[in-house]
């Protein structure tokens, strides 16, 4: 987009100006263009080139070889390579490729993911590029939408997709479907009449933004904005401007993994100096230094991070959550914070009557979406349809543009949602639209406008012509002159009543229309004049009714210490009653009006104790997003819209709609909902838990080892004995056991109760107390089992291969039995169920098998530099690694009961 010219008169900086606020004829008179003949094609080019085509600049995205080196300068990476680079120092090519090939896969992954991420602001782009209708120079024709400047005349017809900001001067029934951009749920109907200059984005009538559709209708505006200067470009700006957030997974192992680094280094240098110190030969201290980090270095840990996250992938998958970046599997994991749109997510984005009024009564209608299943019912007994509760469901269905039709098990409508709720409440009261139109042929319409908000409808009765007629209540109730009573006979008209009824509806979030008819003569066309002196029939009451399943995922996810929010586009008495039925314990709706007003440090404090907030704008929802991370939540943040993306991309974890959702929100977000249900989010943050927990149990069963592993170096060198371990030996006990054993706990099955725990919060490390005793326990085992038999058995007479292959042993058989304990960090692993996780009986056996071959089969005692050991051996080896189960699990009895008192 070209920067303007300070020069250029304010016709040249429509971005300047309340367009709203201007009658159409103003608007015209500042773009410097005559609506009835367009730009001059001399005009069009001097514009184009003062403000550049009509496409939003896209941000260049890194280079792809600082992404790679971006994916290997992570600390985990690191580690992983230093290990690989020291074994293949030690010409260990067959392990140093392994290490190499899972620095490669990790990388890949991630680079992959991050490429996909940028593609955000390329589907934004793509959302307003279309042909377009115009005319020029007195002529339509049709061109590509980025040739649009500002002060051309574009002509709108139903199912075209605005291509940019307009300001209509003409206009037929047009509606257009704005939820993209404003959350909107409804058709917007529009009009051409000024606005006050302080009217919301939503409540903008007499404007069209680009990216929105045309669903039904004709019209004319004039471009006021092109490209970056539209309001969805403008959005695609907070895209660019929203920072990519690191997840609580990756700041959590970037902090491990440095201090697991730092740890190693001075460790093995302190090991290298003590033992120069004690006049051991520099080439051995070096080896028994490289030995030493060989084993405190745990090559496994990367990849099992990586194997975590993607089967907890595939579980979320099972459950409808589709993850676009594998870091943040884990990230509802520890989720403070759900901030969800309402429609779609929370409810069913079904528009459905809940309420009937006529001649004095009410009745309820159960039922759910467009399936006309359901009832219609009196004090709880089925009602009888006749009288004025059928003439209400006739109007309902004649009056009415919608139809209705199955698809295999699912119903779908076309037309406006609310002309389909009524169709569905005639067919739960036993009416058929298509035999209503059959029996009462209409004859004229008089198609819905905003300005006169009613539709009406002239049928040929029983011998009569009727007029039906549906809108507003404050404009049809005054062309009233009575109603009719239960039995379909007309009585006075009881204003006060209907107006009380109708706001006792609206209270509860519900939409009313009223219902009218009236009697005209035969011959006449039909013209608004002839709405008057009607019948009222009754008023509808009709809402987008809460999911079902949202309301209990709602309550687990408070019991679980997750907050829910509502922030919506739709109007603020509907979000609260919707709050209310879903469980959310709002008092009121904060308006984006009320939030305009508020500085930084008021908003974080809003944010943090209000729940619902409604008519709220795209910078706003980035806002509050950024108000609940300065207070230290972890947001997840759920949008289905364009202007959903940069709070989506701004959220700890961004949640788009699979079936509702635009290309541009998807693209901007973590993870996808196929089925678009709040359920699903919850179901997603049980299995995000249960990745932590794997996680977790993995680095509580590796560390032990490789702490192990170093102390017996370190012993070793203190004590001017042989090493116990070759740096070779260690490469052995950690590569196999990573992959044979430590890996099945990532299949471990999500714990009961865990969504009974509170969540994580961001300052809470890797490993508590409990949990880094329990790992020093176990190294100290190690460092007793492995070092004391190794001198056992050369105090005996044994070969140092032997002994060696000794130690290795009780390391591997140590590490076995420790698994069991690890399988749960609280509680028995036979409360888990014995054969829960089958990867883990598997793994122990093919451990088993690995170990016969190492200790007898003569290639790999080459190769290892082991020997065969007797029936003595073993059994000291598993009265040891047994011993020390028993240990570990006394010592985490003993945790369990001093955490819960």
């Amino acid at each position: 987009m070209a920067l303007h010219d300070p020069a250029v008169s304010a016709a040249d900086q429509p971005s300047t100006v309340a367009w709203h606020a201007l009658g159409a004829e103003q608007a015209a008179q500042q773009l410097n263009v005559d609506c009835s003949t367009g730009l001059s094609d001399g005009e069009v080019a001097e514009r184009l080139a003062r403000h550049g085509p009509n496409l939003m600049t896209e941000t260049p995205g890194k280079p792809a070889w600082r992404r790679l080196l971006d994916q290997l300068l992570q600390p985990l990476v690191l580690v992983l390579i230093a290990a690989g680079s020291i074994t293949a120092g030690l010409g260990e090519w067959t392990d140093a490729s392994v290490i190499l090939g899972v620095v490669l896969v990790n990388a890949g992954i991630g680079y992959w993911q991050e490429a996909k991420a940028e593609g955000a602001l390329a589907a934004l782009a793509r959302s307003v590029a279309t042909p377009v209708t115009v005319r020029r120079g007195g002529h339509r024709q049709q061109l590509d939408a980025s040739r649009l400047v500002p002060g051309d005349v574009v002509i709108l017809a139903a199912g075209d997709r605005i291509p940019a900001d307009l300001r209509l001067f003409q206009q037929r029934e047009l509606h257009t479907d704005d939820s993209m951009l404003t959350g909107e749920s409804l058709p917007v109907g529009k009009h051409t009449d000024p606005l006050a200059d302080d009217t919301l984005l939503a409540e903008r009538a007499n404007m069209a933004y680009a990216g929105t559709t045309v669903v039904a209708g004709q019209g004319a505006g004039l471009v006021i904005a092109t490209g970056d200067a539209t309001e969805t470009g403008r959005i695609a700006g907070l895209i660019a401007s929203a920072p990519e957030m690191t997840t609580p997974l990756t700041r959590k192992m970037a902090t491990f993994s440095n201090w697991l680094l730092w740890a190693i280094g001075g460790l093995a240098l302190l090991t290298f100096g003590v033992g120069l110190a004690r006049g051991e030969a520099a080439f051995d201290m070096f080896m028994a230094a490289v030995a030493l980090a060989v084993g405190a270095i745990p090559e496994g840990l990367p990849a099992a991070v990586t194997v975590t996250l993607a089967i907890g992938v595939a579980r979320m998958a099972k459950r409808r959550a589709i993850i676009r970046r594998l870091a943040a599997v884990e990230t509802l994991g520890s989720t403070t914070v759900i901030c969800s749109d309402k429609t779609g997510t929370l409810t069913e984005n079904a528009m459905t009557v809940r309420m009937l009024w006529t001649a004095g009564l009410g009745y309820a209608v159960s039922g759910h979406g467009y399936t006309p299943d359901g009832a219609i019912t009196h004090d709880g007994l089925p009602a009888r349809i006749d009288g004025a509760l059928r003439e209400c469901l006739v109007a309902g269905a004649l009056c009415n543009e919608a139809s209705l039709r199955r698809d295999g098990p699912h119903w779908q409508i076309t037309g406006d949602p609310t002309e389909a709720a009524l169709l569905v409440a005639a067919r739960k009261g036993g009416l058929d639209e298509h035999t209503l139109r059959a029996l009462f042929p209409r004859r004229d319409e008089l198609p819905f406008d905003a300005c006169r908000q009613y539709m009406a409808t002239a049928h040929q009765g029983d011998g009569q012509p009727l007029l039906y007629v549906k809108g507003a209540l404050e404009r049809l109730l005054p062309l009233c002159r009575d109603q009719l009573d239960a039995r379909g006979q007309p009585v006075a008209l009881d204003a006060a009543a209907v107006e009380a009824i109708a706001e006792a509806y609206a209270g509860q979030g519900m939409r009313v229309l009223l219902l009218a008819r009236r009697i005209f003569a035969e011959n006449s066309a039909l013209t608004a004049g002839m709405v008057d002196g009607l019948t009222l029939l009754g008023l509808v009451g009709m809402i987008d009714p809460p999911r079902k399943a949202a309301i209990g995922a709602i309550r687990n996810c408070h019991s679980a210490g997750i907050r829910v929010k509502m922030i919506t586009g739709d109007h603020a008495v509907t979000a609260l009653a919707i709050a209310r039925q879903i469980g959310l314990p709002a008092e009121r709706a904060l308006t984006g009006r009320e939030l305009a007003g508020l500085d930084e440090a008021q908003l974080a404090e809003v944010a943090q104790h209000t729940d619902v907030f409604a008519r709220v704008e795209p910078e706003q929802k980035l806002r509050l997003v950024r108000a609940l991370q300065s207070r230290g939540e972890v947001v997840a943040m759920t949008g289905d819209g364009v202007n959903d993306a940069p709070a989506l991309k701004q959220a700890d974890i961004g949640i788009a709609m699979g079936l509702s959702g635009t290309e541009v929100a998807k693209e901007a977000a973590a993870m996808v909902l196929t089925d678009d249900n709040f359920a699903s989010i919850e179901a997603a943050a049980e299995e995000g838990r249960g990745v932590w927990d794997n996680l977790v149990k993995f680095i509580t069963w590796t560390l032990p080892t490789n702490f192990g592993e170093g102390l017996v170096i370190v012993a070793a060198i203190l004590f001017g004995a042989t090493l116990p371990i070759t740096p070779l030996q260690i490469l052995w006990i950690n590569m196999t056991t990573a992959v044979l054993l430590g890996l099945t706990l990532a299949f471990e099955p999500i714990e009961r109760g865990i969504m009974h725990r509170p969540p994580r919060r961001q300052a809470t490390p890797v490993l508590d107390g409990a949990l880094i005793r329990r790992i020093v326990l176990v190294s100290l085992l190690l460092l007793g089992g492995a070092f004391g038999l190794f001198l056992r058995e050369l105090a005996q007479g044994h070969t140092l291969a032997e002994a060696r292959t000794v130690a290795v042993n009780v390391f591997v058989m140590v590490e076995m039995l420790y698994l069991f304990n690890c399988r749960s960090l609280s509680r028995g692993f036979w409360q888990l169920g014995l054969f829960s996780n089958r990867w883990f009986w598997a793994g122990l056996a093919a451990m088993l098998v690995l170990q016969l071959l190492l200790t007898y089969w003569p290639p790999l005692n080459a190769a290892f530099q082991t020997a065969p050991i007797g029936r003595q051996e073993w059994l000291e080896i598993g009265a040891f690694a047994l011993l020390s189960s028993l240990i570990v699990g006394l010592e985490k009895r003993w945790s369990n009961r001093r955490r819960s008192t």
